[in-house]
C-alpha cells in the first residue's frame, strides 16, 4: 500500500554559536519528514545536511521531497540518489519506526560514555574542571581555529588540566597541511592524545595519501570525519585498508543497516558523532549507536541543550547517555512544534 509523505522544514537558531576551522555556525537548518501507513501509525526522519562536509543541501532534499509526491512506495524511497544520502537516512529511519514492534525486546547498554566538548582556544582551560566533576573522562578541543603556534603553546596547559586517566581529542576539522598535522603528531606523541581527528581536508591535494602517511608514520592515531561523507566513502577507505578511526555522523550517510554492517564486518574503529541534528535525528543515530558490537568509544553526542526551545534537543546526558532516556525522545513533539 502506499504510504503519506509529509515534511516540515526548520530553521533553528543554536544557543551558542558553534566555531569551528570552517567558520561559525549560528544556526540549524533542515527537514523533518513523515510517514503514515494506512492503519494511520506514523514514523518520523530527519534530513540534516552539512553542505560544505559534502552533502546534499536543504534546497536539494526538498526539491526531491517535491518530485516524490505526498504518496510514495518503499520502492519509490529506496530508489532516491545515493547522492542524497541525508534524505536516504531521514526516509529509512521513518521506515524503520513504521514497522517497529513497541514491546519487542532490546538488548543494549544502559549507558554509553560521552566526549566532552572544549571550546576552541584558551576558554578550554576553565571548562576541563567542571565537566570532570560530572563524570567525563574523554574530551574533545576544537583545534585548527586560531594561530597554530598559539594553539600548540595552549596544549600542554590543556593536558595539565587533565583529570587522571583521561584522554584528550584533537580535532581539526581539515584545518592543516602536512607539515602543520605533522608538528601537532610530534606533540602528541607522549601525551594523553586518543587520537587526532581530520588533520588535513578531504578536498586537499594527494589528502588521502597524505592521511595514510601520516598515520604510517607517528603513533598517535588519525580519525576521519569530513573524509567520510556518504556511504561510498566509507567503503572506500575500508577498501584501502585504513587501519585508523572511522568517525560516523550517521545521518549523513544514507541508508545506515548496510554502512553499519560492512563496517562491523571489517571490525573497524569506530567513534559515532551527531551531526547537530534535532531530537528526532538523534533518536534514530543513537539507536543504531547503542546497538554497535564493536569497540566502545566515548559518543560524540555531548551536544545538548544545543536550541533555545528545548523540545529540539536530543538527551543531554552528562558523562553518559542512558539507553532509556534516548526511548523517551518524541519525534512527534518536534514535527508538532514545527506547525
Amino acid at each position: 500500500m502506499p504510504l503519506r509523505l509529509l515534511y516540515r522544514r526548520y530553521q533553528l537558531p543554536f544557543r551558542a554559536a558553534v566555531r569551528t576551522a570552517h567558520g561559525v555556525w549560528a544556526e540549524r537548518t533542515g527537514l523533518i519528514v513523515r510517514l503514515e501507513n494506512d492503519r494511520g501509525r506514523m514514523g518520523y526522519g530527519e534530513v540534516a545536511p552539512i553542505p560544505w562536509f559534502g552533502t546534499e543541501t536543504v534546497e536539494e532534499a526538498e526539491a526531491a521531497l517535491k518530485v516524490l509526491g505526498e504518496w510514495v512506495t518503499p520502492e519509490q524511497l529506496a530508489a532516491v540518489p545515493a547522492e542524497l544520502g541525508c534524505l536516504r537516512f531521514a526516509l529509512a529511519g521513518s521506515l524503520t519506526a513504521l514497522g517497529e514492534d513497541e514491546r519487542r525486546v532490546r538488548d543494549n547498554p544502559p549507558c554509553l560514555p560521552v566526549v566532552a566538548l572544549l571550546s576552541a582556544g584558551r576558554a578550554a582551560l576553565s571548562q576541563i574542571a567542571p565537566k570532570a566533576e560530572l563524570g567525563f573522562r574523554t574530551f574533545k578541543w576544537k583545534v585548527g581555529v586560531g594561530d597554530i603556534a598559539d594553539e600548540l603553546a595552549l596544549l600542554d596547559d590543556v593536558i595539565g588540566e587533565l583529570p587522571p586517566g583521561a584522554k584528550l581529542r584533537l580535532d581539526a576539522n581539515g584545518a592543516w597541511d602536512r607539515r602543520q598535522a605533522e608538528r601537532w603528531l610530534e606533540r602528541a606523541a607522549e601525551m594523553p592524545v586518543e587520537f587526532i581527528e581530520q588533520p588535513v581536508a578531504p578536498d586537499a591535494r594527494g589528502a588521502d595519501d597524505v592521511l595514510r602517511g601520516l598515520a604510517g608514520d607517528f603513533p598517535t592515531p588519525i580519525a576521519l570525519d569530513e573524509s567520510l561523507v556518504g556511504a561510498r566513502d566509507v567503503e572506500r577507505w575500508l577498501a584501502a585498508g585504513w587501519t585508523g578511526i572511522f568517525v560516523i555522523k550517521l545521518a549523513l550517510l544514507g541508508d545506515p543497516m548496510p554502512v553499519m554492517a560492512r563496517l562491523a564486518a571489517a571490525k573497524a574503529d569506530v567513534v559515532f558523532s551527531s551531526a547537530l541534528e534535532t531530537a528526532v535525528g538523534a533518536k534514530a543515530a543513537l539507536r543504531l549507536a547503542f546497538g554497535w558490537a564493536g569497540k566502545p568509544r566515548a559518543l560524540g553526542f555531548g551536544v545538548w541543550p544545543l536550541f533555545n526551545n528545548g523540545v529540539f534537543d536530543g538527551p543531554f546526558g552528562a558523562a553518559f547517555i542512558r539507553f532509556d532516556d534516548v526511548e523517551r525522545l518524541k519525534p512527534e513533539a518536534v514535527w508538532n512544534a514545527l506547525n
